[in-house]
């Protein structure tokens, strides 16, 4: 029997809720699971509005400032498919600036390898991970080639200094940047996955002249929209890279054994941590563009494991070893 109660139970962690999002006059429908973020409620959000969850501001009188939090559960929250929020904010249209008021991340320490190993077996991530799959396409660049690995590259830190200024963005960009990928590219198709928006991901790739390289094709670009948030006890709640889209996309081509992710932050991958391989972050472009030599040893690595079968059992922590190793080798061939 139905209860009776006007008071709105709270949702399972699994249940989808149709939430009512009111924005510029319009209004919206949008699905999420109890199991998802307030931070998560937004990415959903912006896919349907183009505001980016930095920009969003959502307000529900009875929940106050609690839509504030990010990290907040839905499930936490009372919430029914009556409800409706009202949304401010402002599209990338009409203001197109980067994305340097995003709060930086410099506390990233690794976490306790028993959480590592279990957060990629909860049954409440592997759920997330298949809606997210559900969810987000991948529009190919340019075909996925048969017989090569996969390399996935983060942006900011990693290609690019995004926080510093200068009048031309390829002051900021790593030294090496375009030597490497033309080098790898011959072994591993790439595709670019940054935790920013997909505009800001074209406008930075077309500024670099990563986009439209001749010695070298991009396959693939994945924004924010394709980030899963997971929780863990030591490091709370934060969003992370998940491979396994990307496998599951396109599974006739990429899989754990082939697929290798570069990024400066290791919560990234920490769904899929026996694949990533956290790079040294470029910062302070102006002071270290003429000392920075991280993608000159990266292409030496890369290309040395092409040849290796599985690559999910290499520990890429030991990665600058493993070249050493194999550049002594070669000279006593």
């Amino acid at each position: 029997m139905a209860s009776s109660s006007s008071v709105p139970l709270p949702p399972s962690s699994e249940e989808e809720m149709t939430l009512k999002v009111k924005w510029a006059g319009k209004d919206y429908t949008v699905r999420v699971c109890g199991d998802d973020t307030v931070g998560e409620l937004k990415r959903r959000i912006c896919e349907l509005t183009n505001v980016l969850p930095i920009r969003q501001k959502l307000l529900y009188p009875k929940l106050g400032s609690k839509l504030n939090d990010d990290t907040l559960l839905l499930s936490q929250l009372s919430l029914n498919s009556a409800l409706k929020f009202t949304m401010i904010g402002t599209t990338e249209e009409d203001l197109i600036v980067d994305p340097v008021e995003a709060p930086e991340i410099i506390d990233d320490l690794e976490l306790p390898q028993e959480e590592a190993i279990d957060i990629k077996d909860m049954e409440v991530n592997k759920h997330k991970l298949t809606r997210r799959i559900n969810q987000f396409k991948v529009e190919l660049l340019n075909p996925c080639r048969e017989g090569k690995k996969l390399l996935v590259l983060d942006i900011d830190y990693t290609l690019f200094d995004h926080r510093s200024t200068a009048e031309n963005p390829l002051q900021l960009m790593r030294p090496y940047l375009h030597e490497f990928l033309a080098s790898v590219y011959s072994e591993y198709d790439i595709m670019i996955w940054s935790a920013t928006s997909m505009k800001w991901i074209n406008l930075k790739m077309g500024q670099l002249g990563v986009l439209d390289n001749p010695n070298y094709k991009i396959t693939a670009l994945l924004d924010h929209l394709a980030m899963i948030t997971v929780q863990t006890p030591s490091r709370g709640v934060f969003d992370c890279k998940p491979l396994g889209l990307i496998w599951a996309k396109f599974p006739e081509f990429y899989n754990a054994s082939n697929t290798i992710m570069f990024d400066d932050l290791r919560r990234n991958f920490v769904m899929n941590p026996q694949n990533g391989l956290t790079i040294r972050p470029f910062r302070k472009a102006h002071a270290n563009r003429d000392s920075d030599q991280e993608l000159v040893k990266l292409t030496q690595y890369l290309l040395a494991i092409a040849e290796l079968d599985d690559l999910s059992k290499l520990n890429h922590h030991n990665w600058e070893s493993f070249t050493d190793e194999n550049a002594k080798r070669r000279r006593h061939r």
